[in-house]
């Protein structure tokens, strides 16, 4: 019981720290942005405060099992030379 308890106290500590974050666009920042950096990483959250949305293949990873093949397929591609600007020619700029 006292374990509920003390992860009930950092979870409503932490929610309280992310609602008092500001991103410098103000329509950025707040909840997404805290999941956008904590879950995908500092790159993915920075680039979510500006203006980019979080792609689907990033969305997948969150998913347990799901997650080790698209991690690969990750792999595959970064090992394969591929840049941001492939992405972008394929997905569009909304995203890289």
């Amino acid at each position: 019981m006292k374990k509920w308890i003390a992860c009930l106290c950092i979870a409503v500590f932490l929610a309280g720290s992310v609602q008092t974050t500001m991103a410098v666009n103000t329509q950025r920042g707040g909840l997404m942005g805290f999941i956008a950096g904590c879950c995908f990483g500092i790159r993915a959250g920075a680039a979510y405060n500006d203006g980019r949305e979080i792609h689907w293949r990033e969305w997948v990873l969150l998913v347990p099992y799901v997650s080790i093949v698209f991690s690969i397929w990750n792999g595959i591609d970064g090992a394969s030379g591929r840049q941001t600007e492939d992405y972008t020619a394929q997905y569009g700029s909304a995203f890289y």
